[in-house]
């Protein structure tokens, strides 16, 4: 199973960094160049313990839905989302945040499982893997970007 782990120093309060990480609205902001789009479940504001959502976007050319839930939750310090239903056989991303030095550590541990047997590991190593740490790296710019930012995160956060 692949595993993507990226980290980032972000120089915000750590519960600013935990909201906006699980801000259906800076998703959106995040992704808008897939055209992602909230279309079930929690379609704005904060998620919390047990909240879904589904997803519509275009990633490599086609149209998909993405089903999350979120499954564990520790505020200010993690929270857990897992694909309920979508093009994965299965993902589980973990967002853990840690304070250290004044500054927030945000750290994404992203494991998935691609369908199709062997199609799909040749998949993994030929694009999928790149593809999706270039999604998340993207959407962490994005939080680090409006955390940094009080006039921004303001405009997101309640």
């Amino acid at each position: 199973m692949p595993v993507i782990r990226l980290q980032y120093s972000i120089n915000a309060p750590i519960n600013v960094v935990f909201d906006l990480s699980r801000s259906v609205d800076l998703h959106k902001i995040s992704t808008a160049h897939t055209n992602e789009e909230a279309v079930a479940g929690k379609t704005s504001g904060l998620m919390e313990l047990h909240d879904s959502v589904t997803w519509r976007a275009k990633h490599l050319g086609l149209t998909q839905h993405l089903s999350s839930k979120i499954t564990a939750f520790n505020r200010p310090n993690m929270f857990i989302d897992e694909m309920v239903s979508g093009a994965f056989k299965s993902f589980k991303h973990q967002h853990i945040f840690t304070e250290v030095n004044g500054q927030t550590v945000m750290t994404d541990v992203f494991t998935y499982q691609s369908p199709l047997g062997i199609l799909g590991r040749i998949a993994d190593a030929v694009f999928l893997k790149k593809y999706m740490q270039k999604l998340l790296t993207e959407r962490n710019r994005i939080i680090k970007e409006f955390a940094e930012d009080a006039d921004k995160y303001k405009k997101i956060l309640p």
